[in-house]
């Protein structure tokens, strides 16, 4: 049981209880489990039989003068063994005889009963009346829990009163480390420091990845492992910890204290997640109001929008955009729809930072788009930005230093959540004057969004149309037939006897087998020739390939087509059948 102060002063131990004038003048001696003397008592209780362990629930100090059993080795053992069963604190044996002088043999036997015991075993050789020991003990006992109720109520208020008056997580953090006088960090599932109070807490949270990872260590600070802490946000949603990186005075109380510090941060979350949700639910049924609807003006859309909170400066340009996180087939669901939820309030609250406004509306699992507003009307192109690497090039255009206003501002915008613990794209629009113009616009958005989510390398923070060309026009293909006829015809004698089709219920799988397989590297090579427009040099530098195999390759792929590579319009038909194949083949 610990022994630490508690909340209402120390707690009573048995070396505490052995200080008590009636104990000392006894002349009391400790034959066992001196090194555990610091235990803390629970309550005290006064046995005269050897069979006690059913009476005792833990914690207890046993008085006893053992009248019935001293003389007994085999009774006294089995004393002392129940009491250890029982987890008492401890116990008081007064060994005194009918003439109130030292009984020496029961002295022998007991400490023959307590040799090699951690219990602790305490010997009085004088008589001591009983009833003093308890009412003293009692009386400090109940002290204490009366102090420690009105600790509890007064943690309780404090908290209940942050609570009610939505205090911020740095409020209540600072209420913490007054509190239990010691520092106190907020931090997030990645352990970045949310929020520290306290005496050296800069210092710590400076240091904090290290001390995490015990890369570093901080004067009068545990290891990791004994930090004390308790988690922040629901069971199925934790989003950080509250944790005592020093240990404190009374860990009791800690643990009290941090356990509803931790509510208390829970509940604000909460709230301040309500009434956020509600918000974008009512933003994102505005948009569907505006896509849906022929009769509702800019004018109009623009007053709605005002009252949820959506304040454009007059004049400003809107710009349409949407975002799509990188999800693999086997993503968990829940997953990605949390990290939607977490994103989108990340950009709401960046939009916030930058100064700006943006009207945001969910479009399916992992999506969701916003409208920009800024002022200005310039044209160009937005910041670089690098999620990926690896594969092919977006497009071969260069990103300018430019910008519209309105993508300038996207892009400070972007980078202010780029550390977000997940991948996405961005997808954007054509700016508009009207927010109805730019609501219609986050179609185009979407669409751009997910040919940008198709590509390896990603060179900028935000696409537009512009930017993914043709491959842009070819995902409006994905599923037509027709280009999948076209992109078989092209590529036919390299893709195998099998492309395009499944083996049917009468073709044996021997005849599945024998099928030739698509021919990877001439549709590599294919690929190469193309991106570097059949530029001899090029290629063979890329492709780290010398002239004569480059050559040969060359003649084996124009054999295959039965096309030759140096005819525009071949290809130009090759190009655009191969992007197909590489998007949805």
């Amino acid at each position: 049981m610990d022994t630490t102060m508690d909340s209402g002063g120390p707690s009573l131990s048995i070396a505490g209880l052995l200080e008590f004038e009636e104990i000392r003048a006894a002349e009391p001696a400790v034959i066992a489990g001196d090194a555990r003397l610091d235990r803390a008592i629970r309550w005290v209780h006064i046995a005269d039989s050897e069979y006690v362990e059913r009476f005792l629930e833990g914690g207890e100090l046993v008085l006893t003068t053992a009248t019935t059993f001293r003389h007994r080795p085999e009774a006294m053992t089995e004393f002392l063994d129940q009491l250890e069963r029982a987890a008492a604190a401890g116990t008081i044996i007064e060994l005194v005889d009918e003439g109130s002088a030292f009984d020496e043999a029961a002295g022998m036997i007991v400490r023959e009963a307590a040799s090699a015991r951690n219990l602790p075993v305490v010997v009085l050789p004088h008589r001591v009346k009983f009833v003093k020991i308890t009412e003293f003990a009692h009386r400090r006992l109940l002290a204490q829990q009366i102090s420690q109720l009105e600790h509890a109520r007064e943690i309780h208020e404090t908290y209940t009163q942050l609570s009610l008056y939505r205090a911020g997580a740095q409020t209540i953090v600072d209420r913490t480390a007054e509190l239990l006088g010691t520092p106190v960090i907020l931090e997030d599932v990645a352990h970045r420091v949310l929020a520290h109070a306290g005496r050296d807490s800069a210092t710590l949270a400076q240091k904090w990845a290290g001390l995490v990872t015990g890369a570093s260590t901080e004067p009068g600070v545990e290891a990791a492992a004994d930090w004390r802490q308790t988690p922040v946000g629901m069971r199925a949603r934790r989003w950080g910890r509250l944790v005592v990186p020093r240990p404190a005075e009374s860990r009791a109380a800690l643990d009290q204290v941090i356990e509803r510090a931790g509510e208390a941060l829970t509940l604000t979350r909460m709230a301040d997640r309500d009434e956020q949700d509600l918000l974008l639910q009512a933003q994102s049924g505005l948009i569907r109001e505006i896509s849906d609807s022929d009769g509702l003006d800019d004018r109009a859309a623009l007053e709605r929008a005002r009252s949820l909170g959506f304040s454009p400066a007059p004049g400003a340009q809107f710009l349409p955009v949407v975002v799509r996180l990188d999800r693999d087939t086997d993503t968990d669901p829940t997953r990605v729809q949390l990290q939607e939820r977490g994103l989108t309030q990340e950009v709401v609250a960046a939009a916030a930072r930058v100064g700006s406004a943006c009207l945001v509306t969910s479009l399916q699992s992992g999506v969701f788009g916003f409208v920009l507003a800024a002022a200005g009307t310039r044209t160009g192109s937005g910041g670089r930005r690098s999620r990926r690497s690896g594969g092919t090039e977006m497009s071969g255009r260069p990103e300018t230093s430019g910008g519209s206003d309105a993508e300038q501002l996207l892009a400070g915008l972007l980078n202010e959540v780029e550390e977000y613990a997940a991948s996405w794209v961005v997808g954007v629009g054509r700016g508009s004057a009207s927010l109805c113009g730019a609501v219609a616009g986050l179609d185009s958005a979407s669409q751009v969004a997910e040919v940008a989510a198709t590509l390896d390398v990603r060179e900028r923070s935000f696409y537009r149309s512009s930017d993914v060309r043709l491959r842009g026009l070819l995902s409006l293909f994905a599923d037509d037939s027709r280009m999948r006829a076209f992109a078989e015809g092209e590529l036919g004698p390299l893709l195998g006897d099998g492309a395009g089709r499944s083996p049917s219920a009468a073709e044996s799988s021997s005849d599945a087998n024998r099928r030739s397989p698509a021919d990877e590297s001439l549709l590599d090579f294919l690929e190469l020739h193309l991106a570097h427009g059949g530029n001899i040099s090029a290629m063979a530098r890329a492709g780290y390939l010398s002239r004569p195999a480059l050559y040969a390759r060359m003649t084996k792929l124009q054999n295959r087509l039965g096309v030759s590579l140096d005819d525009a319009e071949s290809r130009t038909a090759l190009h655009v059948a191969l992007l197909w194949w590489r998007m949805h083949g």
